[in-house]
């Protein structure tokens, strides 16, 4: 099939490059605009009680006041509040509510803090806009305002709460895309440009793969539409890196057996026709595996992972398709002029340390699994430590933004849980008025669960049917004690709610509660799901029930490496709380998913060796010397890609840009290079059992048989190789 592909490509190179633009500008001219959400609660379905009790906030208290922006207020040498500072912030207050800011729906002014130092207004928007675009609008003109009014007195006010996160997770995000943007187009570029020692080949991938971008983000804009998926900002991060990451694989699994041909005395479109025959299906595979694994995201119960794993499998399908098509046509038109100025590309080079590695692996097959299973399983102790948080929006930027010196501040100011308190709402089952003389008790037994600050009887429905109460916690709302907490209050308010009614506990701790509880749900489900498919693929390109086994366990052992190692480096050595909440399912995904490449890319070439004759030690140091390069090179720079994400300068990006960079450089130079050939060779020919993988046999008409290890030849081999280009390697 493939050398069919690799035939009608290069027979029409023109028509090729003319259908991709033809159907790039199609498809971004109309496409719709990608929608963007920083709303943690719509990431969950319904079924959740936090999103239950939201729901109810909506129908028994729809003018009940929930602050989207927050404006704190303090004095700018730092001293408390005198009387003329609380006329000005009673002023500044009034003149908000008059402007009529759209979005805006209410401004009303806040408690003063305890020690007098701080005052806040509070803004509620349109509860059925939180989290949208138009809101993080009205933010910045609130925050543009509040600087206007403050000027000529002795306050400075800061705009903090949800619309004014949005906002600036909206501005750290643009300018993370770009820094990523221009780190991987230069990573690129310069490590193209070490490899091949030539401009049109370095530039090359930049430019197909930034016409495969425009095509992938546009399919992803219409599917995000037509399955009412949500969308965040961090996506299209995220989607620069795997597409040029991803893309430049590809690109350079193909070139480098495009001049493996070309050496072996192949006719240029020939020699293009011979490289998609033999690479397409590790490349197809290899694109598979990762397009199954994030596919597996659909399973997920958050929304922010099920737009995630759809969006990247479009990215990653859009990529295999211009591998196979776009890139031989644009590559078989120019020909071997590709490679200029360079005149390397026409000798094989000895590949000298790669041949001493293949012969390790050859010479000591057991040494070298032991010691680099050893080395994976020393890392994968850091996962006992792992934690996790949840504060989405602080994760997503700096905390020299606006609204986190807010958010730190208010801790210091009030009590900690105050910016966002937790809501019980108490209803009546059978429909009837509740009890009022049951509230005091009922708040008195919420105020003494472990970790509540204060609980308090607020509001009743107009029908009498539905209380509020609420419960201010002594922690910041994102916090593992916060969620620990309100895991108590939840426990406590369904126990101890009087007869004839139900407690729903809502509040942005419950809704991390369940975020805790959606993640959990989808280590069980979403892993083996992508496990098994993964496997699937595996045994289907190697014909084997054997080898996808501990080929699937070496990625497993690569990604609790990859877990603990990040572990160490920001918990244990930065600090940190823990890592977000999110960061093992996109690390398992991303590691498992494209560290497998590697895996196929090196075990398809080891079968291709075996099928020389070759026993198998022979063929896993034969793979390692000619497949090792190749692996070297792109797992260079897919990790050094993912690397830019740390340029953002936010927890989450950072925390994702180490964890998959280092996860795929395990890949590649652990796990693909020393793990997996040296556990084939051990195994041998039981390795591809049922089927006959290694099973010597001839290629196909149009290309030429592979030569034996020159390292093995004797001299009189090396004589007839000498007078016989033809029988270099292919």
């Amino acid at each position: 099939m493939f050398r069919s592909i690799g035939n009608a490509v290069v027979r029409h190179p023109v028509w090729t490059i003319v259908a991709w633009l033809i159907a790039a500008v199609a498809i971004v001219a109309t496409a719709p605009s990608l929608p963007s959400n920083s709303d943690e609660s719509s990431f969950l379905p319904k079924s959740y009680e936090s999103i239950k009790a939201a729901d109810l906030q909506e129908r028994a208290f729809p003018s009940a006041f929930t602050p989207s922006a927050i404006v704190l207020y303090q004095r700018t040498d730092g001293g408390k509040l005198t009387a003329s500072d609380q006329q000005d912030i009673a002023r500044i207050t009034s003149e908000l509510g008059e402007k009529h800011i759209d979005q805006v729906q209410k401004v009303v002014p806040g408690q003063p803090s305890k020690d007098g130092r701080y005052a806040l207004t509070l803004v509620q928007m349109d509860s059925k806009n939180a989290g949208q675009p138009k809101q993080s609008d009205a933010a910045k003109v609130l925050r543009e305002d509040v600087k206007q009014l403050t000027e000529g007195s002795h306050l400075d006010a800061k705009l903090g709460g949800s619309a004014a996160q949005a906002l600036d997770q909206q501005d750290s995000s643009q300018r993370g895309q770009a820094l990523i943007g221009i780190g991987t187009f230069v990573i690129i570029l310069v490590t193209l440009l070490i490899i091949f020692r030539a401009p049109i080949l370095a530039l090359l991938p930049l430019i197909l793969i930034g016409l495969v971008s425009a095509v992938a983000n546009g399919l992803i804009a219409y599917a995000t539409k037509l399955f009412d998926l949500q969308a965040n900002s961090s996506i299209s991060s995220i989607l620069i890196v795997v597409l040029f990451g991803v893309g430049t694989d590809y690109f350079l699994f193909l070139m480098f057996r495009y001049r493996e041909r070309l050496r072996a005395g192949d006719e240029p479109k020939q020699a293009m026709v011979n490289a998609v025959a033999r690479v397409g299906e590790a490349i197809a595979s290899a694109a598979g595996a990762v397009i199954i694994a994030f596919l597996a995201l659909a399973l997920s119960t958050l929304g922010f992972l099920k737009q995630m794993g759809p969006a990247l499998a479009i990215a990653v399908a859009a990529t295999l398709v211009a591998g196979l098509t776009l890139i031989p046509a644009v590559v078989s038109l120019i020909g071997p002029k590709v490679f200029w100025p360079s005149k390397s590309w026409q000798q094989e080079p000895d590949n000298a340390r790669f041949a001493a590695f293949g012969r390790g692996v050859q010479r000591r097959p057991a040494l070298t699994a032991a010691a680099s299973g050893l080395v994976l399983i020393a890392l994968s102790l850091g996962t006992f430590g792992y934690n996790a948080t949840f504060d989405l929006a602080s994760g997503s930027m700096p905390k020299t933004k606006e609204s986190m010196v807010v958010q730190d501040e208010m801790q210091k100011a009030y009590s900690a849980g105050a910016a966002a308190p937790t809501d019980v709402y108490l209803s009546s089952t059978d429909g009837k008025p509740l009890d009022k003389s049951a509230f005091d008790a009922y708040a008195k037994r919420l105020g003494t669960v472990d970790g509540v600050a204060a609980a308090r009887f607020t509001q009743l429905n107009a029908a009498g049917t539905t209380a509020d109460f609420t419960v201010t916690l002594k922690y910041e709302a994102s916090t593992d004690k916060a969620i620990e907490a309100v895991g108590r209050v939840r426990d406590a308010a369904h126990s101890d709610a009087p007869d004839g009614t139900e407690a729903l506990v809502g509040g942005m701790s419950s809704i991390y509660k369940d975020i805790d509880t959606a993640v959990n749900h989808d280590y069980r489900t979403v892993f083996p799901v992508a496990a098994v498919l993964i496997m699937v693929i595996l045994g289907l390109l190697l014909r084997s029930v054997v080898a996808p086994w501990y080929l699937i366990a070496s990625v497993g052992l690569g990604f609790g490496a990859t877990l603990g190692a990040t572990v160490w480096i920001f918990q244990e050595g930065q600090g940190h709380s823990g890592l977000m909440f999110m960061l093992p399912v996109i690390m398992y995904l991303f590691v498992v998913a494209i560290g497998t490449d590697y895996n196929i890319l090196m075990i398809a070439r080891l079968r291709e060796e075996a099928r020389e004759g070759r026993d198998p030690r022979e063929a896993a140091g034969m793979a390692l010397r000619h497949a090792g390069p190749t692996v070297a090179a792109a797992g260079f720079i897919l990790a050094a890609t993912f690397a830019t994400m740390m340029l953002a300068g936010n927890a989450l990006l950072t925390e994702m840009g180490f964890a998959v960079s280092f996860g795929i450089a395990v890949a590649a130079f652990v796990m693909a290079m020393f793990f997996t050939p040296s556990l084939t060779a051990l195994i041998g020919h039981a390795a591809w059992w049922p089927g006959h993988g290694d099973r010597a046999e001839e290629w196909a008409v149009g290309a030429r048989p592979l030569s034996p290890d020159p390292d093995q030849l004797t001299d009189q081999g090396r004589d007839t190789m000498a007078h016989d280009p033809s029988g270099r390697r292919g």
